[in-house]
């Protein structure tokens, strides 16, 4: 750096201070980061008393906030159309200084989160669900086998991995990520606890509560027997049509299995969505080429996933419903 223009506000500020403190300019250079030189300069100017020098500054304080307001009130609305309505009040600014001063505050265009649209009923079940819940102990929440549907797909979106090529390069088949307009997909079904994760089923058809009773009776069963032995437990799952079915209720008063209740809408409560995640990032370099392979690498996959991650995940639980109760029954992060 040879300006003092192009020193930080925490530069400055370092300099400033060490400055003040007798330090060398070589070790005040070392500490901000930048050349002795720039040190040299900024500290002449402070001691001559100059003002800063450069271009006057075309918007005002004022101007600032009208900006700041309007993209705070449509955080949707792209650099245009912000710049179309701040010029519209009467802010004479071009549309690179708008997107400069949109940066100068802080903001950054994102893709956003998607949460799921609560109700007021649902946010009252909810919080009910996390009060009745928060004293649960780790004990308590160990008893508890989670399951989840979810859907795989060859092609994992922007989560592939980037490519380094040279220029002319971009149509080498060597450079180029496959892809196809309806790829195939996979829905699996699967089940966690805190020593570990059952047996997994890939659904062949549309879930109903006929084909979720076959799921239970030779999956949820088995995965059962492998992670709870003679113990007792409780099964998880989501307010899905096929699992509160009448008949599917009347299965699980058969087989003596309590369900645990769930509010609607609520996968920021199920430890095994993040199951699901880890699964899907580590197979973000894996190319399947068909249906097939695909179930092959999500078998493997999943086979690696440890009691001890799992557990992890289980002991969220009391955080995950503080969450919860903290956003008074809004939908949370995790």
């Amino acid at each position: 750096m040879g300006k003092t223009s192009d020193l930080t506000a925490v530069q400055k500020t370092i300099i400033d201070t060490l400055h003040k403190e007798g330090k060398t300019q070589k070790v005040i250079a070392k500490e901000a980061g930048c050349s002795q030189s720039s040190v040299s300069k900024h500290i002449n100017r402070q001691a001559k008393g100059r003002k800063k020098c450069g271009r006057k500054k075309c918007t005002s304080s004022r101007d600032n906030r009208t900006l700041q307001r309007i993209v705070t009130t449509n955080p949707f609305k792209n650099v245009g159309e912000i710049h179309k309505e701040w010029t519209a009040a009467g802010v004479s600014a071009s549309r690179t200084t708008t997107r400069r001063l949109m940066k100068d505050m802080g903001f950054r265009c994102r893709i956003p989160c998607v949460k799921p649209l609560f109700n007021k009923k649902q946010r009252k079940k909810r919080l009910a669900w996390a009060k009745d819940k928060k004293d649960w102990t780790d004990a308590e929440w160990s008893k508890v086998m989670f399951s989840d549907e979810s859907k795989f797909c060859i092609s994992f979106g922007n989560q592939g991995p980037r490519v380094w090529r040279k220029s002319g390069e971009a149509q080498n088949p060597r450079c180029m990520r496959s892809s196809v307009k309806f790829p195939p997909s996979v829905m699996v079904w699967g089940a966690m606890s805190s020593a570990g994760v059952g047996p997994l089923c890939f659904l062949r058809s549309r879930v109903n509560a006929a084909v979720y009773q076959e799921v239970l009776e030779h999956f949820m069963l088995p995965a059962a027997d492998q992670l709870y032995g003679d113990a007792d437990f409780t099964f998880q799952q989501d307010l899905a049509p096929a699992h509160s079915a009448k008949t599917t209720s009347t299965w699980f008063k058969d087989h003596g299995i309590p369900v645990l209740d769930w509010p609607a809408n609520s996968p920021d409560l199920n430890p095994i969505e993040n199951l699901w995640g880890i699964v899907k990032r580590r197979m973000q370099y894996a190319r399947p080429n068909n249906a097939e392979e695909l179930k092959t690498t999500i078998r493997a996959t999943w086979a690696l996933i440890t009691p001890e991650q799992c557990h992890r995940l289980i002991e969220s639980m009391p955080r995950r419903i503080t969450a919860v109760i903290e956003a008074k029954g809004a939908p949370t992060k995790y």
